[in-house]
């Protein structure tokens, strides 16, 4: 049996075809494809023989307010699905777009999806809950979801193994650092809070995402851009809080490492922009440290940001001496082998 893993975005697919003993037997990814079905038609020709490919199994990023657990596609739930595609514009049509070319070229394996936000589920009604009026919270069903569950459950996973304890009984402070970036409080094996919210733009200080920001803003800037606030206007706001924002808003630079170089080099506009990260990085552990009333055993970094270049963890570490001698872990990031686990769960 081998399952193959897919993490399909707007311009790229990532794959990894997995043995049943979680071997990983291929890799790969795919920039700048033009459609999702001859993105799959060419990776398939890269993995040759897939005779005993059972299943094949898709990071979503949203599940919306029905979907928690790892799903087995059918037509009924693909179209349901779809229906949660606006919660996460930037990312669960192309996540879809990879079942669809998947069910095409791939009829006989079964196909999973697997949702970021499931990690989230359970988490404490103070932690998930707005304080907006009852009725539209209910109706719209507006709360935290939460993201990158499949990164912070994988580093959850990992640093049981590294500290020789139960999942059940270990308390962690995780951070997730990328593109997007989102830090998660664990008490007991289960997430108690986490920076991201109802969408992905909550939290921290992102490459292109505003992060956590006063909602009167919001108004001022409908009110600052030219014309009458329409659809138009709405789509213009969310994309610059979403895609001009962030990093790349505060020095133009889209790359996490020519903004570590600038930072390194003393660049007075990546100094500040760093500081601002740092600082909303410092205060979210030290929140959760709280939470955790001051029993996590261990600081995860994770993600390509917190796991690679050593400077932002080695900056955090100076900034949280007040915390003791909180070990501190750099787990690199496999979303894909967390995913063939879930497959594997279903299949089970």
């Amino acid at each position: 049996m081998s399952i193959l893993v897919i993490n399909s975005g707007s311009t790229s697919v990532k794959y990894k075809l997995f043995a049943d003993d979680e071997t990983e037997v291929k890799q790969g990814v795919l920039e700048n494809i033009k459609d999702h079905l001859t993105a799959l038609k060419l990776i398939l020709r890269q993995i040759g023989d897939l005779r005993d490919l059972t299943a094949v199994g898709h990071r979503v990023v949203h599940g919306g307010p029905n979907f928690f657990q790892p799903l087995a596609i059918s037509e009924k739930n693909l179209a349901e699905l779809e229906k949660f595609s606006y919660l996460a514009p930037l990312h669960n049509p192309y996540n879809l777009a990879g079942i669809k070319a998947a069910i095409e070229y791939l009829p006989q394996a079964g196909q999973v999806a697997v949702f970021d936000t499931a990690f989230y589920r359970d988490l404490p009604a103070a932690a998930k809950n707005y304080a907006l009026p009852a009725e539209l919270t209910e109706k719209y069903q507006i709360h935290r979801y939460g993201f990158h569950g499949i990164s912070h459950k994988f580093a959850l996973l990992e640093s049981a193994r590294l500290l020789n304890k139960p999942v059940d009984k270990i308390n962690l402070i995780t951070c997730h650092l990328g593109g997007g970036s989102s830090i998660t409080a664990v008490k007991n094996g289960a997430p108690i809070d986490t920076s991201m919210g109802a969408t992905p733009l909550e939290g921290l200080v992102m490459m292109t995402r505003a992060g956590d920001l006063d909602p009167g803003i919001i108004f001022e800037l409908l009110r600052a851009l030219p014309g009458e606030i329409n659809q138009e206007k709405t789509d213009q706001l969310y994309d610059l809080l979403n895609q001009r924002s962030g990093i790349k808003g505060l020095t133009g630079i889209n790359d996490y490492q020519k903004f570590l170089a600038g930072v390194s080099s003393g660049q007075a506009g990546a100094n500040s922009a760093f500081d601002l990260l740092i600082n909303r990085l410092v205060k979210y552990i030290g929140a959760y440290w709280t939470l955790l009333e001051g029993r996590a055993e261990a600081l995860v970094f994770t993600g390509r940001i917190g796991a690679g270049n050593p400077l932002t963890r080695n900056t955090v570490k100076k900034k949280i001496k007040c915390l003791g001698e909180l070990p501190v872990f750099a787990v690199k990031a496999n979303e894909e082998l967390m995913i063939m686990r879930e497959v594997k769960s279903i299949l089970s």
